[in-house]
């Protein structure tokens, strides 16, 4: 008889928000090993809702397999502090409510978001369902918070502390992302019992995304749609918020000109694919400073997601300085499968960019040292359509098939689960 496992995933499917991508991925990719049930919000990550899911409390749904409950909760605004507070604590209070509506459970799996409150939300189900509870730390916060200077005010900041600790005390297991968050675990208990814990690899689905010939019509025509024909493309993907430091490194973008080229002959053209709380202020720097080299494209389906990824000749993967322990950006595991070569702005020691330099499949600068990160986007525009940059986006393909891997981490997943 299967085990019974109760994921709190905030977000999930059909969200876009990585994470919720990826806990559909577990949730599915256990259902040999478990009976799963997701207890998430309603579709909301853009700060939307839509109208069907208006009318009720909470909605039921099947999703391959897999039982989901979702909440109701507020619209908000990204930018909007206090409405972004209060569609949490919906979330958190509806959480609550519907554990007692899913039945006995023999695990419980939480991850770190949202911020301290994913962690209590697994005790509480733990001790409710008197299951063994699994944490997945994909961000440690505070230290996130204080990283990037969201608030300041220390009282809170210690109190959050001491609660994602007691977290991470009643875990029967931590399993964070990347070898320099086990460091940041270590460093929290430095004076006690440090919980047991393990490092998995975050995944993309290899199989669904993949390296395409610009000759593809899929990508043919998203090149087309957002005026990239003919261009060489650096692209960001993913999340346009407060992490990454990208109202400065769009400062870095506008000492490149317009009508720059490329070694093989194509203007340069930065790309932005994706929405976040300082979207609005980068398209407002672009049209102050005319940066007719920059666009803006919303974010994709999951079904065109390949050939979105497949337009870039290069792929920006970053994090703001303060970052190295705390989080793990994995939209390095994308530019990895569609074989592209990564422009990093990570701190040395971090996870990725000891991947970057482990495989060889791009090049890395320090957050905040914009001359380098300069040079960096310099040297890709004289190599383009060189065998020394295709090798680079090979790199990175070959590895990730051969060691990080979907199916490869979701039996590491099961295998330390069914240990506990």
């Amino acid at each position: 008889m299967k085990k019974r496992m109760l994921i709190y995933a905030h977000y999930y499917v059909p969200d876009v928000a990585s994470t919720g991508q990826l806990l559909r991925e577990l949730a599915e990719g256990m259902l040999d090993t478990f009976d799963v049930t997701v207890i998430c919000v309603v579709p909301s990550y853009t700060g939307k809702i839509a109208s069907a899911y208006k009318t009720q409390r909470y909605y039921r749904e099947t999703i391959n397999g897999v039982q989901v409950l979702r909440i109701r909760v507020p619209e908000f605004r990204k930018s909007n502090k206090f409405s972004r507070v209060i569609n949490i604590l919906s979330y958190l209070t509806g959480a609550v409510h519907a554990t007692f509506a899913v039945g006995p459970q023999d695990y419980i799996f939480s991850i770190s978001q949202p911020p301290i409150l994913g962690g209590l939300i697994g005790v509480f189900g733990k001790w409710l369902k008197h299951a063994k509870y699994i944490y997945n730390i994909q961000d440690f916060n505070p230290e996130q918070t204080i990283a990037v200077g969201y608030f300041k005010n220390r009282l809170l900041l210690r109190m959050m502390m001491k609660l994602d600790k007691f977290s991470c005390r009643h875990a029967d297991l931590v399993i964070t992302v990347g070898r320099d968050l086990i460091e940041t675990l270590k460093i929290r208990f430095y004076n006690g019992k440090i919980p047991k814990h393990v490092m998995i690899n975050n995944w993309i689905n290899e199989k669904e995304i993949y390296p395409l010939s610009q000759e593809n019509e899929g990508v043919i025509n998203f090149r087309q749609c957002y005026g990239l024909s003919n261009k060489f493309v650096i692209m960001y993907s993913g999340n346009i918020g407060l992490y990454y430091d990208l109202k400065n490194l769009i400062k870095v973008i506008q000492k490149f000109n317009p009508q720059i080229q490329s070694k093989d002959g194509r203007e340069i053209v930065f790309a932005f694919v994706g929405e976040g709380s300082i979207l609005n202020e980068l398209k407002q720097y672009k049209s102050k400073h005319h940066l007719d080299n920059v666009v803006f494209i919303p974010y994709q389906k999951k079904e065109d997601l390949i050939y979105s990824m497949n337009a870039a000749d290069l792929h920006w993967c970053v994090n703001a300085d303060g970052i190295k322990g705390v989080s793990c950006p994995s939209k390095f595991y994308g530019i990895a499968a569609v074989g592209k070569p990564v422009l990093g702005v990570l701190e040395d020691g971090s996870e990725i960019q000891m991947l970057i330099d482990q495989i060889k499949c791009g090049r890395c600068a320090a957050p905040g040292d914009y001359q380098k990160i300069k040079e960096n986007i310099q040297w890709f525009i004289d190599h383009a359509g060189t065998e020394e940059i295709k090798q680079m986006g090979r790199n990175g393909r070959n590895y990730l098939v051969t060691h990080l891997s979907k199916d490869i981490s979701i039996e590491k997943y099961k295998k330390c689960i069914l240990e506990n």
